[in-house]
């Protein structure tokens, strides 16, 4: 391999990196085809790749975001050595290009670089990153704590028990279910273990929120915490989901950037006079997408100013309150002209007012 030193200017490398291996493309100021060389991926080899330059301070190092996380960036800067993490989606593709090697990556994410045609994303700080898993754990345990009811309904209705007096699990229909007796013991076992797990459950979810809690509070987070919950349906906990998962709003240039980034916007294939518009593409964090949701069902209903919500906008600005409101007016009016006689079902237009409220929520978090 040629020496790494002597170059007179900038160095860039483009890392291509995977869960054992690094393949890095390594341009010299005035060379146009990068050299390329494979590295374990590990500290070590990191650092004596790195120590083959003589100037570790004029190399400028790039490599995409993804499962590896934020380590090697973490490393990197603590060498010395200028780093970015630049997001997957922005960088640029030729539409011919159809193959696709670690080598070519590397190569390419190497003269993007020195072009200056990547978009670096904020990383997140070690705690940020933290309480971003912590929210992740708490959107898992939601899902098995949905999934264990949805196992008790559907042994009840194999055994021809339907709960038909309001809604379900609330006092009365946990009042039922308690009152449910079987004459085959295997039953009886099956679903005390059932009731078991959906109380374990429950247990392991109330005591991870108690843990979440508190970080709302956390000087990284508390910021935007503050400025959501002044939006109705965002509480607390919805608000540390949206704060922990984004971290930078303004990596995203509009409104619509950040609604595509949800998921929340249709697909489309349009070609010529034909538009051709299908499901939500669901790109993006899963629980952005489901916080959004959720806190848009809220807007079925008519504007108000409740107790809660005041309470949360005490510490708001003037500006953050007039938009909250704002949001209110319009999203319920969007919710209406779409549930109208023969309009959509009300979960699609749900999805719809989701979309908007994404687009209030990154004006919020953008807004001086």
């Amino acid at each position: 391999m040629r020496s790494l030193t002597g170059s007179a200017g900038p160095i860039h490398l483009g890392m291509d990196t995977s869960k054992d291996t690094i393949v890095v493309g390594i341009l010299r100021a005035g060379e146009e085809i990068p050299i390329v060389d494979r590295i374990f991926h590990d500290e070590p080899s990191i650092r004596r790749l790195i120590g083959r330059f003589a100037d570790p301070s004029a190399l400028r190092t790039c490599y995409e975001a993804g499962p590896g996380g934020y380590e090697l960036h973490r490393l990197l800067t603590s060498m010395g050595v200028a780093c970015d993490v630049v997001a997957p989606s922005r960088v640029p593709k030729g539409s011919g290009d159809r193959i696709k090697t670690d080598r070519r990556d590397a190569m390419r994410l190497a003269r993007l670089h020195r072009a200056g045609e990547l978009t670096a994303i904020r990383v997140p700080s070690p705690a940020e990153e933290a309480v971003r898993d912590l929210v992740r754990a708490r959107a898992d345990l939601k899902a098995d704590h949905k999934r264990a009811k949805q196992r008790i309904n559907a042994m009840l209705l194999r055994q021809g028990r339907v709960y038909r007096d309001g809604a379900k699990w609330t006092a009365a229909h946990e009042q039922w279910l308690s009152a449910q007796r079987f004459t085959e013991p295997a039953l009886t076992a099956t679903y005390g273990h059932y009731r078991a797990a959906l109380q374990a459950r429950a247990a392991d979810l109330a005591a991870i929120e108690a843990e979440l809690s508190p970080w709302a509070l956390h000087p990284s987070l508390a910021g935007a915490v503050a400025k959501l919950i002044a939006y109705r349906g965002i509480a607390e906990l919805t608000a540390l989901t949206l704060a922990g998962e984004v971290v930078d709003w303004r990596r995203f240039s509009s409104a619509p950037a950040f609604m595509s980034f949800t998921g929340l916007t249709p697909s489309e294939y349009s070609s010529g006079e034909r538009t051709r518009r299908g499901h939500i593409t669901k790109a993006g964090p899963s629980g952005v997408r489901t916080a959004l949701i959720e806190s848009a069902w809220k807007y079925e209903h008519r504007p108000v100013l409740g107790a809660t919500l005041r309470r949360r906008q005490q510490p708001a600005t003037t500006a953050t309150i007039a938009r909250s409101w704002t949001a209110q007016r319009q999203l319920y009016a969007k919710f209406r002209q779409l549930t109208g006689p023969g309009n959509k079902p009300r979960s699609v237009a749900i999805v719809a007012v989701a979309r908007e409220l994404a687009g209030f929520v990154w004006a919020e978090m953008t807004s001086e």
